[in-house]
C-alpha cells in the first residue's frame, strides 16, 4: 500500500500549529517534517532540515534565471531539490560519498516516469528469475540483520540494476538504485533505533518482503515524480559536487546569492556510522573501521572517534591563526574538556575534536566569503552541545569566526529546545537548536 501524499504545498512553511495554550514544538530546523513530503521521503535522513522551509526562504530571497542557492553541506539534498522545485539555480557540496549519490539520486526526480518505471519492472522481472541459491561473503553486519532469503532477494535486486544498460546523463538507472537502498533497512528484522542506528539483537514485529517493498517504493517515486513534475513546469539547474566545505572548490567567486546549509553539530554524532547498514550492503566497507578511511576523515570532525583515529595534539590545534577570534575561550573549554577526560579515564576525545571542528569551520567560513556575493545572505540551522556536561556555545563560536571572514551576524532564530527530557541522558545542560543568519559584507 502506498503512503498516501499530505496535501501540503511542498516549498511553504506552514503555520505554527496550537494546542491548547501552547505552540507545538518547531521541527523545521529537522528532518521529520519531510518523511511526508514527496522527493525527500525517499531516503530519510537524520541530519536535515524542513524543506517547506528551505523553499520559503529561496523564495523570498531569489529570482528564477537571476540568483543561485548554494548549500556547503548538501547532504541529501534538501535545499538543492526546494531550488530545483522553484526554478533557482544551486549547487551544492557534499564529502559524504554515498549521502552525496543519494542527493544525485533524488535530483533526478525530473527524470522520465515511465522510463523508471519500465526500468523498474525489468530490475524486479530479473531478480525474480535469477536469484542464486548461494550467497557471496558479505560484511558481519549484513549476515547478522538479515535472514538468507531475504538477502538472497535484495542482492538479487542490486545485481539486476547493476546488469542494467549503462546508465546515461537522463537514465533513471540512479532511481532504481535508491530505490533499493530506501528498503534495506525496512526489509530487516534488526530493530532500528531512533533514526540511522541498528540494533542487530533486536528484532522488528514488521518486516517487509523485498521484492513487495521494491515494488511499492518504486510505485511511490513515481508518483512522487508526477506531482512534483506537475506543479513545477520550469525547474533550476541544481549540481551536486563532491568536495569540501572547507575549500568550496567549484564554486565561482561572489556567485551566490543565498547560503541554506546545516553544518555537522559538535556533538559526537557520527555520520559515518549513520550510513554503515547500506555502506555495508553496497561493499563500501567490510566493517565498522573502514568508516573512517572511507568517510569520516574526508568530513570537518565532529565526532571523538575523528580526533583518536587522526591523533590530533591540542596544543598544535590551537596555535591555528584561523582560531584567534575565540581562542581563549575555546582553550578554556578544551582543556577543561582534556581534563575531565583524564580523571574519568574516559576514551572520548571531546578536546581535540572541538578544536579541530572549530578550526575547519572558520576555514569554511573563509570559503564562502570567496563565493558569497557582498550583501549575500547565509543561514545556517546549528545546535549547541555539551560534551561531558560543558557547554559549547556552538552559534556564538561560529558567529565570531563569520565575522573575521567579513560576515555580519544578523540574527539567531531559535526553534527548539534539545536534551530537555532528562531519562537516561549523560548530562542536564539544556540546549536548543536554532537558525543562525548573517550577511557578506
Amino acid at each position: 500500500m502506498i503512503a498516501r501524499v499530505k496535501q501540503l504545498d511542498l516549498f511553504v512553511s506552514p503555520p505554527l500549529q496550537v494546542k491548547g495554550d501552547r505552540p507545538t514544538v518547531d521541527h523545521s530546523t529537522t528532518f521529520i517534517p519531510n518523511q511526508e513530503l514527496p522527493i525527500h521521503r525517499w531516503f530519510r535522513y537524520s541530519a536535515g532540515f524542513s524543506a517547506a522551509w528551505a523553499g520559503a526562504e529561496i523564495a523570498k530571497y531569489c529570482c528564477p534565471g537571476r540568483s543561485l542557492v548554494f548549500d556547503p553541506f548538501v547532504g541529501c539534498g534538501t535545499t538543492l531539490i526546494a531550488a530545483q522545485h522553484l526554478g533557482v539555480a544551486s549547487v551544492g557540496i557534499e564529502a559524504h560519498r554515498f549521502v552525496l549519490r543519494i542527493a544525485r539520486a533524488k535530483l533526478r526526480w525530473t527524470s522520465d516516469v515511465r522510463a523508471f518505471e519500465s526500468l523498474a519492472c525489468h530490475v524486479l522481472q530479473h531478480a525474480r528469475r535469477r536469484r542464486s541459491n548461494d550467497l557471496p561473503d558479505v560484511p558481519s553486519l549484513i549476515s547478522r540483520i538479515y535472514d538468507d532469503d531475504t538477502l538472497r532477494k535484495l542482492l538479487a535486486i542490486a545485481a539486476a540494476i547493476s546488469h542494467a544498460a549503462p546508465p546515461k546523463p537522463d537514465s533513471p538507472q540512479e532511481l532504481a538504485w535508491l530505490a533499493l537502498v530506501a528498503i534495506l533497512r525496512a526489509c530487516s528484522h534488526a530493530n532500528t533505533a531512533p533514526w540511522q542506528y541498528v540494533l542487530p539483537r533486536k528484532r522488528k514485529t514488521r518486516v517487509l518482503e523485498p521484492f513487495e517493498a521494491y515494488g511499492e517504493q518504486v510505485a511511490l517515486m513515481a508518483h512522487d515524480m508526477r506531482v512534483c513534475q506537475l506543479s513545477a513546469p520550469t525547474r533550476g539547474t541544481a549540481a551536486a559536487l563532491l568536495g569540501d566545505a572547507r575549500s568550496c572548490d567549484g564554486v565561482a567567486d561572489h556567485a551566490v546569492d543565498l547560503v541554506l546549509t546545516s553544518p555537522p553539530y559538535p556533538n559526537n554524532y557520527d555520520y559515518a556510522d549513520a550510513t554503515r547498514v547500506e555502506m555495508s550492503f553496497l561493499g563500501d566497507v567490510a566493517r565498522w573501521a573502514d568508516l573512517h578511511y572511507a568517510v569520516r576523515r574526508h568530513l570537518i570532525p565532529s565526532c571523538s572517534q575523528h580526533g583518536s583515529k587522526e591523533n590530533l595534539n591540542l596544543d598544535e590545534l590551537l596555535r591555528d591563526s584561523a582560531l584567534d577570534p575565540i581562542r581563549s575561550d575555546l582553550a578554556a573549554t578544551c582543556c577543561a574538556l582534556a581534563d575531565l577526560r583524564r580523571r574519568r579515564a574516559g576514551k572520548k576525545t571531546y578536546d581535540t575534536m572541538l578544536a579541530a571542528y572549530f578550526a575547519g569551520m572558520s576555514c569554511s567560513w573563509r570559503a564562502l566569503s570567496r563565493v558569497v556575493r557582498p550583501g549575500g545572505l547565509v543561514c545556517f540551522v546549528v545546535g549547541d552541545s555539551a560534551p561531558y556536561g560543558v557547554h559549547v556555545p556552538v552559534e556564538r563560536w561560529l558567529g565570531a569566526l563569520a565575522e573575521a571572514a567579513h560576515f555580519e551576524v544578523l540574527r539567531f532564530e531559535e526553534t527548539r529546545k534539545r536534551n530537555v527530557k532528562w531519562k537516561n541522558r549523560k548530562h542536564r545542560v539544556p540546549l536548543h537548536e536554532g537558525r543562525l543568519w548573517l550577511r557578506r559584507s
